[in-house]
């Protein structure tokens, strides 16, 4: 069993396995899994396109940012991050502080691939298409790139493999 020292932040664009790939993750470890959307959605109480309707993008962003300060009172974990959590310079500053910051990449094609039968992706609304996600994409990468401790490509990986890539960049375990 691996001690964790830091929180395991998992960055990259909507559909590309930060979720799946913490789960298989922190089973891996043995330490606990978080997911700052689900955690959002708890303590807001209603569903993340609700948050958007009713109180707009900034406030999900803030949200995503009070998040981060309760990640950082607990005990090291994986934590997979909403899409958009890198894209503000005072969470990178946070995750930085607690954490290792790896970016799953994965190209515009498999992305749709993932997302493609999503109803509850509010950036996506009427906008599911590959050529809208790719200029999506291109806007946030240099974000992400600037965030990241470590970029991982994971089209063709199975979460498993993910996970397993992860071990061996971050803690020098391979797990085979």
């Amino acid at each position: 069993m691996i001690k964790l020292q830091k929180h395991i932040f998992l960055i990259g664009f909507m559909g590309v396995g930060k979720t799946t790939t913490s789960k298989e993750l922190g089973k891996k470890l043995g330490v606990e899994e978080k997911d700052t959307d689900t955690m959002i959605v708890r303590q807001e109480q209603r569903s993340i396109p609700e948050i958007f309707e009713v109180s707009g993008e900034a406030y999900f962003r803030q949200a995503e940012t009070r998040i981060l300060d309760t990640l950082e009172q607990e005990a090291p974990c994986v934590v997979s991050c909403g899409g958009g959590m890198a894209m503000r310079e005072e969470n990178v500053a946070k995750m930085k502080k607690t954490g290792i910051i790896i970016f799953l990449k994965a190209s515009p094609e498999t992305i749709y691939s993932h997302v493609k039968d999503s109803t509850h992706r509010p950036l996506l609304n009427g906008n599911m298409n590959v050529p809208y996600i790719r200029r999506l994409m291109e806007e946030r990468e240099p974000k992400y790139q600037a965030a990241a401790d470590i970029c991982i490509e994971t089209d063709e990986l199975m979460p498993e493999q993910v996970a397993d890539k992860i071990m061996e960049c971050c803690l020098g375990q391979p797990m085979r």
